[in-house]
């Protein structure tokens, strides 16, 4: 197996007075991750005008949905939870596997420092109360 070595190019001018001709086009890069947020942002800022524009239900509907107003909460909360597991980026199962051997093991020692915390202050009083 072979490595090559792979130099980069200089597009400076040269030290000889060389210059790049003025006429060639220069490339542009592009931002495709800035493109795509700021097409986001539009998206965003659209559905909020849309939004601002609704109105009001009027009062006789308004009266006849109170009493499924909790249930349409409660679908809407249900709505946002699970939008919101699905952007969670869960573990895979060896990060997992090591998170939880870390927690067992962080509560081992701590319930040791309590337990011989406990002994030693048992020993204390025990001894300046004189039982």
């Amino acid at each position: 197996m072979a490595v090559h070595k792979i130099k980069a190019k200089d597009d400076s001018p040269s030290k000889k007075g060389k210059t790049t001709p003025a006429s060639s086009p220069s490339k542009k890069p592009t931002n495709h991750k800035a493109d795509k947020a700021a097409a986001k942002l539009a998206k965003k800022r659209a559905r909020a005008a849309k939004k601002a524009e609704r109105k009001p239900l009027p009062l006789p509907l308004r009266i006849i949905l109170a009493p499924f107003i909790p249930f349409l909460a409660f679908g809407r909360y249900v709505r946002d939870s699970w939008r919101e597991i699905r952007r969670v980026r869960w573990p895979n199962r060896k990060l997992t596997w090591k998170m939880t051997v870390s927690v067992i093991v962080y509560v081992v020692i701590f319930a040791a420092i309590i337990m011989l915390l406990d002994v030693f202050f048992s020993y204390l009083f025990n001894k300046l109360l004189g039982a």
